[in-house]
């Protein structure tokens, strides 16, 4: 049994795993994991049952044994003098007890702990473990829930016992607070706190809490807080080796600050701390604000002028042969720059079938450093991709037909299909799928150029090695509906589209003249509850020359 076990945990991982490292980045590869502690938890039961056997056993060997022991020694002579008895007890001391400590010795143990050793070199490390609480704090600001929400498992359209514990905040907050974030770090030590005061059974000490919390709330600049949460652990351990010496630093530091405003010493709010007490430090990202917004569905930029101009049409592809009689269902999703969804452009069996292909495959999501042209991963996409070619399956020969037919585009300097799950929080935020050029001061400068510059002056030609030009447009297929969060937005003209499993969207990257549109800088955002899968595919400017001839202008 424990054999067939063994053999049976191995296929299961060559088959489901290729390589292993962040996982999760992916939720389709996250699943696997379900399914990998579900058969350590059968194991875990088999050698449960082997040792019960083993002590039933050795149990019914200590009853016979203790009944015998208790006649023999009454009389020792008296039972020694049966020959039989004399025989038996030679049998016993020189046979059977040696049996017994054979089975005492056995290990029922081995078959768990092989199965163990195997699963364990494809277990979650560290890094996935604070990726993954990373993930639950981008969550937490992106739309704006606090942590109270998470730990009860409030989220959107989720009725779930997921909870977390006292411990569990806690160790939200140590990972926060070990990468110097102590604005998470406060928000998840205080509702560590908070369920502990409630009567909440924990591993960790009010101590503990307090000493991190306090701290944080220094570095958050609240020193009247940061003083009576230190005044606080200080009363629960007066001999905590930091506690008083940070008062005393405190205390010297409020003085100071107080004699150079000349104020007296007020003391620190008791309201508790929550979501919007402290501000969230700016980072590397100018449109934050407006990017966060749109993903919660707040700033979009449609109005009845803008609707009205917006229409639904079947679409023949330019009285394409295959389009001809089935026509593509098309909607405009935003006016300027035009963006359109097609309806039922996959078909359930083709996503499977491009989920089937793409998911041992999928790897790390990366992107062009701007600075080296070198691919390489960061925090601010975090997916799993795949690349899929028209050679690798029928179904994905179609799909690039079908994508050329509809945009009238050729695909044939386009790139791979690309599949992408997004993991824990799973994001790409707000980007360009096109390659800009080097800074021309000739050219008329925006406000969005110009920052534009700023940010990208130094990237190199990024396709250049393709010889295909850039990318002329993109063609989104969303491959499953998402029960909350996971838009794709536009923060530059304030637009949110929801993926809707089976459409696909498309928008022209460059303008006629070959030069970027920069309105097109675009974002996923975080997945809140649900499991997302796209594939896209990026068409290139050459052999588009008679199909998307050039404009007059450099705007047209």
């Amino acid at each position: 049994m424990r054999k067939s076990l063994f053999f049976m945990s191995w296929a299961l991982l060559c088959c489901c795993w290729t390589t292993h490292a962040e996982i999760f980045t992916s939720i389709g590869q996250m699943t696997d994991l379900i399914y990998t502690e579900k058969e350590l938890v059968q194991s875990l039961r088999d050698y449960i049952k082997a040792e019960e056997s083993k002590l039933a056993a050795v149990r019914s060997w200590a009853s016979k044994l203790d009944a015998l022991t208790r006649v023999s020694t009454s009389d020792p002579e008296g039972y020694l003098a049966h020959p039989v008895n004399a025989y038996k007890l030679m049998k016993r001391l020189n046979t059977e007890w040696s049996e017994l400590e054979s089975l005492v010795l056995q290990n029922p143990s081995d078959g768990f702990i092989s199965n163990m050793s195997i699963h364990r070199q494809y277990f979650p490390d560290e890094e996935d473990e604070t990726g993954a609480a990373k993930a639950l704090m981008r969550l937490q600001d992106t739309y704006q829930l606090d942590s109270e929400t998470f730990s009860r498992g409030k989220l959107p359209g989720m009725h779930s016992n997921a909870i977390l514990t006292v411990d569990d905040c806690f160790d939200m907050g140590k990972t926060a607070y070990n990468d110097a974030d102590y604005y998470h770090a406060v928000l998840w030590m205080q509702q560590s706190l908070r369920q502990l005061d409630a009567g909440e059974e924990a591993a960790v000490s009010k101590a503990d809490i307090l000493d991190y919390l306090s701290y944080s709330v220094y570095q958050m600049g609240d020193l009247p807080r940061a003083i009576e949460l230190t005044r606080r652990l200080v009363a629960i351990d007066p001999s905590h080796q930091r506690a008083g010496g940070n008062l005393r630093y405190f205390e010297r530091l409020m003085f100071k600050q107080l004699n150079e405003l000349n104020q007296a010493y007020q003391p620190s709010s008791e309201e508790p701390i929550q979501l919007g007490t402290y501000s969230r430090p700016k980072d590397h990202l100018p449109e934050r604000e407006a990017y966060e917004a749109l993903c919660r569905g707040e700033g979009i930029q449609m109005n009845e002028r803008r609707r009205s101009h917006l229409f639904c049409r079947y679409q023949d592809g330019n009285r394409n042969p295959r389009l001809l009689l089935k026509p593509i269902m098309e909607e405009d999703e935003w006016d300027s720059p035009h963006i359109v969804r097609y309806l039922e452009v996959l078909s359930h069996e083709e996503i499977e079938k491009i989920k089937e292909l793409a998911k041992p495959r999928l790897a790390r999501a990366t992107v062009r450093d701007p600075k080296t042209g070198v691919l390489t991963t960061a925090n601010y996409r975090v997916s799993k991709s795949a690349w899929l070619e028209g050679e690798d399956d029928p179904v994905i020969a179609r799909v690039n037909q079908r994508i050329e037919d509809i945009t009238g585009l050729t695909v044939d300097t386009a790139e791979l299909l690309q599949v992408a799950n997004y993991g824990v929080g799973g994001q790409y935020e707000p980007h360009y799928d096109f390659s800009r050029r080097p800074f021309d001061s000739n050219l008329k400068v925006d406000g969005n150029r110009l920052a534009t510059f700023l940010n990208y002056k130094d990237e190199p030609d990024a396709f250049k090695r393709l010889g295909t030009g850039n990318r002329v447009a993109t063609f989104l297929n969303y491959m499953s509906d998402v029960e909350a969060g996971g838009a794709t937005v536009f923060p530059d003209f304030g637009a949110a589209i929801w993926p809707r499993k089976g459409t696909a969207v498309f928008w022209y990257n460059l303008f006629k003249s070959g030069e970027g549109d920069y309105r097109t800088r675009h974002a996923a955002c975080p997945v809140l509850v649900g499991s997302k899968w796209v594939s896209n595919k990026w068409l290139h400017e050459r052999g588009q020359e008679f199909r998307r001839p050039c404009g007059l202008t450099e705007v047209d």
